[in-house]
């Protein structure tokens, strides 16, 4: 008889089996339609059935996360599905939110958490009373997939002290988004600046009761770009044992060299001990458990780093032609580069693991 856990794993074999197959349709680093993505339900995976979603967890929605960096594609999902919805799991109900939930699983709108990548933790936004009404102001330098909003959620602290999100229309007035050139063409990211943009008191969005939302969504962030960095990992060893089994040097194949194969071994190994960390990280976020910032820390730490270390093996081994444009290991390259100190760096994610041990 198969288990809970059993159906479910292979429910996830499935989902990336699909999600793997439809990405493998485009060149590296572009992406799929968005009316494609909709269509696929992925938009929705988070979203409750009552909403026109699938009513599943951050667990599937990893899954496609990993796919995404695979395939280094393009485009706003993991802004989308990664981020805004897990703020919007965050909040309380209401008529907008309800509008907002049908219309991203639709693929109406595109809603982007306005949460900065440099500094994650901090909040950024001013939501003030002022005459005629409310007011935001603020700004954030470094955000997912701002030039691709239409409705930026500004995480935002009100003059009594509480966090809230404000849902903005990203062409409102006084808004500004300007968009910030990186290192890896498969995103886009930008700098959001609030100068006195008028907000109706229904675009105000308060966090359910006893909710860390700072805490929660910095960690559903790390986590994200984890499963990206694991799957771009996986995607690198797998072109390059894929090359050492065909490319000859010297009358052989390289991969019957000694020091090829300790490279892909050393890939492996690399890769096989993020899948670990990054799979307890995403379970534990996904159930909401006590430990899962100490589990994303152990997570985001290793595979930044790890994803870099691979991607930077495969260039080599490679050879001269892993250095050439057609062969795209720079896309991933870069991507993991980018990955690296995206909501926290390494360093920054062990001080937090090193936090359970002062007294």
């Amino acid at each position: 008889m198969s288990t809970r856990a059993d159906e479910l794993s292979e429910f996830h074999d499935e989902l990336s089996a699909v999600a793997r197959n439809m990405l493998s349709t485009r060149s590296s680093g572009q992406g799929l339609d968005w009316r494609l993505i909709a269509s696929s339900g992925w938009l929705g995976l988070e979203v409750p059935a009552t909403h026109d979603g699938a009513d599943a967890t951050f667990a599937e929605v990893s899954v496609v996360l990993r796919e995404m960096g695979r395939a280094v594609a393009s485009g706003p999902y993991p802004a989308v599905a990664g981020l805004a919805l897990g703020a919007l799991g965050q909040v309380e109900p209401c008529a907008s939110w309800d509008r907002m939930l049908r219309q991203t699983a639709s693929g109406d709108v595109v809603p982007v958490l306005a949460l900065d990548g440099d500094h994650p933790g901090g909040c950024h936004f001013h939501l003030a009373g002022a005459t005629g009404g409310l007011v935001l102001r603020g700004g954030a330098d470094f955000v997912l997939g701002a030039p691709d909003a239409d409705r930026l959620l500004v995480p935002a602290a009100t003059s009594a002290g509480e966090t809230v999100i404000v849902d903005v229309d990203a062409q409102a007035g006084g808004l500004h988004v300007e968009a910030r050139p990186v290192v890896d063409a498969t995103r886009t990211f930008g700098r959001i600046t609030a100068a006195d943009v008028r907000v109706d008191d229904g675009a105000v969005w308060r966090y359910r009761d006893g909710a860390d939302a700072a805490v929660l969504l910095c960690d559903r962030a790390a986590a994200a770009v984890a499963c990206d960095s694991l799957g771009l990992a996986e995607a690198m060893l797998e072109k390059t044992v894929a090359y050492a089994g065909v490319r000859e040097q010297f009358g052989r194949k390289i991969g019957s060299f000694q020091a090829v194969k300790h490279a892909c071994a050393d890939m492996l190994v690399d890769v096989t001990v993020a899948r670990k960390l990054v799979g307890s990280a995403v379970r534990q976020v996904s159930d909401g458990s006590p430990g899962a910032s100490v589990a994303v820390a152990m997570a985001a730490s290793f595979t930044g780093e790890m994803a870099v270390r691979v991607a930077g093996k495969a260039m080599q081994l490679h050879g001269g032609m892993g250095y050439t444009w057609e062969s795209g290991v720079h896309v991933y390259l870069k991507r993991a580069t980018l990955n690296r100190t995206l909501f926290g760096s390494p360093a920054r994610h062990r001080a937090r693991i090193a936090q359970r041990y002062r007294s």
